[in-house]
């Protein structure tokens, strides 16, 4: 039963964390209605305030491929684009099961 997981972390521009966690949010707003998506939360760092960390749990790698070619993806990564400075994909994991998580 092993799901794909990333855990990552954006670096924006001063005073654009929030803003980038409501671009996030709505994100994660989109996944609601797709069942491959299973766990999409944006966390923040009281000690980094220019970060703002995504962590996913997905069926598989390539549904989450897939995720990034729709359009409404595509609209938030437009809007997202002018204030990040960088971003790191901290690790991807192999998710084998626990609390929110299907077991199919």
């Amino acid at each position: 039963m092993d799901k794909f997981s990333l855990f990552g972390k954006f670096m924006v521009q001063e005073g654009e964390r929030d803003t980038m966690v409501d671009i996030l949010l709505e994100a994660a707003e989109s996944m609601k209605n797709l069942d491959d998506c299973e766990i999409y939360l944006v966390n923040i760092s009281e000690s980094e305030p220019n970060s703002v960390y995504v962590y996913e749990v997905w069926s598989n790698e390539n549904a989450h491929q897939a995720s990034l070619t729709l359009e409404a993806t595509q609209t938030l990564i437009r809007r997202a684009k002018p204030i990040i400075t960088g971003m790191e994909r901290i690790t991807t994991l192999k998710t084998r099961g626990g609390k929110g998580i299907s077991s199919s």
